[in-house]
């Protein structure tokens, strides 16, 4: 089964998160990662808002996770740490 990658992001240090973002994406598609949304409008109901909001579509949630894991991924997550605050998950589709 399928699984997204859904990340809920306030941005601390641009200039550093864009490192993150030019890392990231290249690191996403080679697991097999597909962005689905990437900071578009979004309406909160529940929860703390975020204003970044972004999800991509992988082949499994072990793919998505190995991703994370990644050194590609973990080189890039190195731009993000300190530059924002997030939450991560994964989940798996029912398709």
């Amino acid at each position: 089964m399928g699984a997204l990658w859904i990340a809920h992001v306030t941005v601390t240090d641009v200039d550093a998160y864009s490192k993150y973002a030019e890392l990231a994406g290249p690191a996403i598609a080679k697991h097999g990662g597909e962005f689905v949304a990437r900071g578009g409008k979004f309406v909160q109901l529940e929860g703390k808002e975020r204003p970044r909001n972004v999800v991509a579509k992988f082949p499994s949630v072990d793919v998505a996770v190995a991703c994370y894991h990644s050194p590609e991924y973990q080189e890039a997550l190195n731009h993000a740490r300190g530059a924002s605050e997030r939450e991560l998950m994964v989940i798996e589709t029912s398709e």
